[in-house]
């Protein structure tokens, strides 16, 4: 099998046209209330159609639009890696004169951004400007200025920078929500620094999730784009920015005709706070989920796999002041369907601190309607909604009761449950990715104690009904359906 690479962060370094390597940040689908009058202009360029191309008239846009298109260079200081010399200080020729090097080298790097106000407001990535040390963007009519950072937001991969001028030409935001699969579109850019370059194609998936993590939500094009692309906008027939370039997908580090964007709907929100305030503010839950299977589905006697399956509930949080609990199986979150676990991030991250939104879950096959008053995300690397591991598979084990001995050689918080001490060599649990070392704490919804009441309620189980059973492992909990 082929190994395929994500090839992120569109930036070109140094002399050489390089591509470097690495993975997309993640997207989230962030929100924010604010009355204030938007940063943006949201009006469509008005150009007639060309007989040729129906869609849109790709000469005028690209004459109206590539001027609020900019280039972005930047230094940043990079830690040198030295390769150690076999012959110590010397050379085999004699003393090495080149005498002791700085241990930080300065890289340069490209990449593109596009005018969203006439003041001098400009959208790019955030890993174009990361660790910058010194930022220049220049514009249409040959100014070249010093850029500076508004805010960062890493975890969506967007940045708002700021120059000094007025009067700038801009590039409107449409509404991302709205793209169809197939709709033509235009990315703008400075691939391998060559300025402004224009390409065309159309909109090949929405939604795409392309396992950066649990906030992934990229439209995905056929329209080339390639290293220095990124910051660039995507543009719709109507000559409205729809998406923010930030990665491709490819073997060699250039354009196989799989591109991904940042919705532009999530840009606007990300935009509105780092004016406000120089940061994001998120919403929090304090739930783990997973998502629900048709094993877990069978397990948990609901007839529609869809929603977000409650693996744990963090204590003192929004979720477990409102009454949600492990094993629920959230539906609906603030009148929204949750179809699948992935959904949930995203409208809990949009969700304004605060705010009480309504959540409905199914409980024990009964739904159960539930307010949530959502926090702000406030430790580093909190989640908003972390995602459990996802295993499945029957039964194969070997366990053991987790006594006051077990619990502090396995560094437990308390003596209760299975811990799993073996699995079964080729066995159908191997397969499914159950661990020596997970502690088993319920069988059926019911919990488990040590393991004659785990052994009492594998007897119980109905045959040829999954087994549902939770699991703690590394500090998270989790459901696995297991085939009896």
């Amino acid at each position: 099998m082929r190994r395929l690479a994500l090839r992120y962060r569109a930036a070109w370094l140094g002399a050489v046209a390089a591509a470097v390597l690495g993975l997309v940040a993640l997207a989230p689908h962030l929100g924010h209330t604010n009355t204030a009058a938007p940063l943006w202009s949201e009006r469509p360029v008005p150009v007639a159609p060309a007989a040729a191309v129906p869609a849109a008239n790709w000469v005028e846009l690209t004459r109206a639009l590539k001027p609020a298109v900019v280039n972005i260079s930047t230094r940043r200081l990079e830690e040198r890696v030295e390769m150690q010399n076999p012959f110590g200080n010397l050379s085999p020729f004699g003393d090495d004169e080149r005498g002791p090097r700085p241990p930080r080298r300065t890289v340069r790097s490209m990449g593109s951004g596009f005018i969203i106000n006439p003041a001098g407001y400009i959208v790019t990535n955030n890993h174009v400007v990361e660790g910058a040390t010194d930022i220049r963007v220049k514009v249409d009519d040959g100014r070249e200025m010093p850029g500076k950072v508004v805010g960062r937001d890493p975890k969506t991969d967007l940045a708002l920078l700021k120059v000094e001028a007025t009067g700038l030409p801009v590039i409107s935001l449409g509404d991302s929500t709205q793209l169809q699969v197939g709709e033509p579109v235009m990315a703008i850019g400075n691939p391998f620094g060559l300025e402004r370059t224009v390409t065309t194609g159309i909109v090949s998936a929405t939604g795409r999730v392309i396992g950066q993590g649990p906030y992934d939500d990229f439209i995905q094009t056929d329209a080339s784009i390639n290293p220095g692309n990124s910051g660039g906008p995507l543009i719709n027939a109507r000559g409205q920015a729809v998406g923010i370039n930030a990665a491709i997908f490819s073997q060699n580090g250039g354009s196989v005709g799989i591109g991904f964007a940042i919705p532009v709907n999530q840009a606007k929100s990300v935009v509105t706070q780092l004016v406000a305030s120089g940061k994001v503010t998120r919403g929090w839950l304090g739930v783990t989920i997973q998502p629900l299977t048709a094993e877990l589905a069978k397990g948990f006697n609901v007839t529609e796999g869809t929603g977000a399956l409650v693996a744990g509930v963090q204590d003192g949080s929004p979720a477990a002041r409102a009454g949600v609990k492990a094993g629920d199986i959230i539906t609906r979150y603030d009148g929204q369907k949750v179809a699948t676990s992935a959904d949930l991030p995203k409208l809990v991250a949009a969700t304004a601190v605060g705010r009480q939104v309504p959540v409905t879950v199914v409980r024990e096959g009964e739904t159960v309607a539930l307010n949530v008053t959502v926090a702000q995300m406030d430790e580093p690397g909190q989640p908003i909604v972390a995602q459990a591991e996802e295993a499945k598979g029957p039964l194969g084990l070997t366990v053991e009761t987790v006594t006051p001995s077990v619990a502090r050689e396995l560094k437990l918080s308390e003596p209760h449950g299975v811990v799993v001490r073996g699995v079964r060599s080729g066995s159908p649990a191997e397969s499914a990715g159950i661990r020596a070392g997970d502690v088993i704490t319920e069988v059926d919804r019911q919990a488990v104690a040590d393991a004659a009441q785990m052994k009492r309620a594998l007897e119980k189980h109905p045959k040829g009904a999954p087994v549902v059973v939770m699991i703690r492992r590394d500090g998270t909990s989790l459901y696995v359906a297991l085939a009896s």
